[in-house]
């Protein structure tokens, strides 16, 4: 392309980016910058329409004008006809690189789930309308009402509100967007959270972001996502949690890595027509993970037939996790939002609901839950009364009991990722720990490697408890010092991460009660009492050095060649100095 002409179409980017326009707006902004000329002006478009970066098509209110959009070939790159996780993945860091810190990360993800609801709707819709009219016979005016009918799709949403039509006007696409989020949300009650927690009139609150939601409708219009797989929409979406996950770190938002959630599956090994439930649900992964796991080992099928729950006490995050439910094609969730430790939503007869597997990464050290402020809650009886009550500054306790309390009497196991501090800290979080191992309820404790979370460098530990230990581990427990077990974070330099390989060591070990020395031990409760019930893991195992073998003959040699070079040097110097009058 020659110099003018890349010139001229980087600035009419700048200034129109996918917004299209008329010859008089381009006429005007060129005039203003480079005073071009008409005729100029009507070859520089010829060109760039030649070059197939410039579409041109006819003003539907007056086929006498022409409406121009600019092409930009980066974009054009992006289009596929089936997506895979990488060409995905693609959209999402051109659209993260778009937003930068500007924006909340939160409105891509909005983006991406509205995008592939509008395609899926208008799918189904061209399904049920071939159905209706080769099936049913109706006429097409009927085949068209029919095809609408919700009974056909997951949404309810009205024609003029899906994703082609409300970007259609460039220039109202953040009032656009909002009605539609709007009314969405008071058709489809199930999701109203998702719908009405995006606010697009504070996203374009200054031009620039104008321009950025602009151009992110374009980034998400090039390719439909009707085709793309459950499992490369939900891994993609995952991908951009972690993604932001780092950024979001600083501002007090807890990722768990999803080789933890993996690990904490692998100990607990959710079955299917189970139920697994997260009192801390986050963005649903541990659910996700579970679900992931049934799927692997048993089929599709077979994970459909498991019962997921999981609370969650911020609103917003809560409808991040339904999204991301939703795009790993699962419907069998039930996220519900509310304060888990004062106020847990799930009942059933007016008594707690219990379930087969929990799994939570809670915020760790938690602060205002003493006793004082659980007392204020529902089932504080039932789930604190037995064990007492951790310190207002630390609830990591009082989510484990609140955990083991709301699991099945006949099957219950728990997983628990938590800072290291509890297993060994002292006063009320002691009488707790007490009553636990007593009980012989804690089946095994893992310290993890460092620098494992975005949100800390602290290494963390698991905590796992059955209700139905094995008899030959009723009166034990298994300690895993996993510090080890680490590679370095593929992507994150400051982070280390879990491998496959990793996480089947601590697994085997775990499962086996197998000990290794400097790894694993299954200690009798009888220790650990001597120990005055501190579970410190490092109390009971702790990591071998290893041990560098010395070849002596091959030292000293070294060594007498050393001292050969020094005296060589030392008769060089004398030389150099008696030369010098020294």
């Amino acid at each position: 392309m020659q110099n003018w002409l890349k010139t001229r179409f980087n600035y009419l980017r700048k200034q129109f980016a996918s917004k299209p326009f008329v010859f008089e707006e381009l006429k005007g902004v060129l005039d203003e910058k480079f005073h071009d000329k008409e005729e100029k002006l009507l070859v520089m478009l010829s060109e760039l329409n030649k070059e197939g970066l410039l579409k041109i098509e006819l003003d539907e209110t007056d086929n006498r004008k022409k409406i121009y959009h600019l092409i930009d070939p980066k974009l054009e790159l992006l289009k596929k006809e089936v997506l895979d996780r990488s060409d995905l993945e693609g959209i999402l860091k051109e659209a993260a690189d778009l937003i930068r810190t500007k924006v909340d990360y939160s409105f891509i993800l909005l983006l991406l789930f509205y995008k592939k609801v509008s395609d899926k709707w208008e799918s189904d819709y061209e399904k049920a309308l071939h159905e209706s009219l080769d099936v049913y016979k109706l006429s097409e005016e009927e085949a068209k009402q029919n095809a609408e009918n919700p009974t056909y799709h997951d949404f309810i949403i009205p024609k003029e509100y899906l994703w082609n039509s409300l970007r259609k006007e460039s220039n109202k696409l953040a009032e656009n967007f909002s009605m539609a989020m709007k009314v969405l949300a008071e058709k489809n009650p199930g999701y109203k959270d998702v719908f009405e927690n995006f606010d697009f009139a504070q996203f374009v609150s200054n031009r620039e972001n104008q321009d950025i939601l602009s151009q992110l409708v374009e980034i998400f219009s090039i390719n439909s996502l009707d085709k793309a797989s459950s499992n490369v929409l939900g891994d993609a979406y995952e991908w951009l949690i972690r993604l932001f996950a780092p950024q979001k770190a600083k501002e007090g938002e807890v990722y768990t890595p999803r080789e933890i959630i993996d690990l904490l599956v692998h100990l607990l090994t959710p079955q299917p027509n189970e139920s697994i439930y997260d009192p801390s649900l986050g963005s649903a992964g541990m659910l996700i993970g579970g679900f992931n796991f049934v799927k692997e080992k048993f089929g599709e099928e077979a994970a459909k037939t498991l019962f997921l729950y999981g609370q969650e006490a911020n609103y917003r995050t809560r409808s991040i996790a339904k999204m991301n439910l939703y795009l790993h094609g699962i419907k069998n969730g039930t996220p519900e939002y509310g304060d888990t430790l004062l106020y847990p939503k799930f009942r059933i007869n007016g008594a707690l609901q219990k379930f087969d597997v929990v799994m939570a990464n809670p915020p760790w050290n938690q602060d205002g839950y003493g006793e004082d402020s659980i007392k204020k809650g529902d089932f504080w009886k039932e789930r604190f009364n037995e064990y007492g009550f951790a310190p207002d500054q630390s609830a990591d306790w009082m989510w484990i009991a609140h955990m083991f309390a709301s699991s099945t009497e006949d099957k219950g196991r728990l997983g628990i990722v938590m800072d290291n501090g509890a297993l060994f800290r002292g006063g009320k979080e002691r009488v707790i720990r007490e009553k636990f191992v007593k009980q012989s309820a804690i089946e095994c404790v893992i310290v993890l490697p460092e620098k494992l979370f975005y949100n800390t460098g602290a290494p963390g530990a698991i905590l796992v408890l059955n209700k139905n230990k094995r008899p030959e581990t009723k009166d034990k427990i298994i300690f895993i010092n996993a510090s080890n077990e680490f590679i370095k974070h593929p992507e994150v330099r400051r982070l280390n991460s879990l491998s496959v390989e990793n996480i089947e060591n601590i697994v085997n070990a775990y499962k086996t009660f197998g000990e290794k020395e400097g790894f694993s031990r299954a200690v009798e409760l009888k220790e650990i009492v001597e120990n005055d019930f501190n579970l410190n893991v490092s109390l009971y195992v702790y990591p071998q050095d290893e041990k560098e073998h010395i070849d002596v003959r091959k030292e000293w040699n070294e060594l007498e060649k050393i001292e050969r070079e020094l005296k060589d040097v030392d008769a060089r110097l004398e030389k150099y100095l008696s030369e010098l009058n020294y």
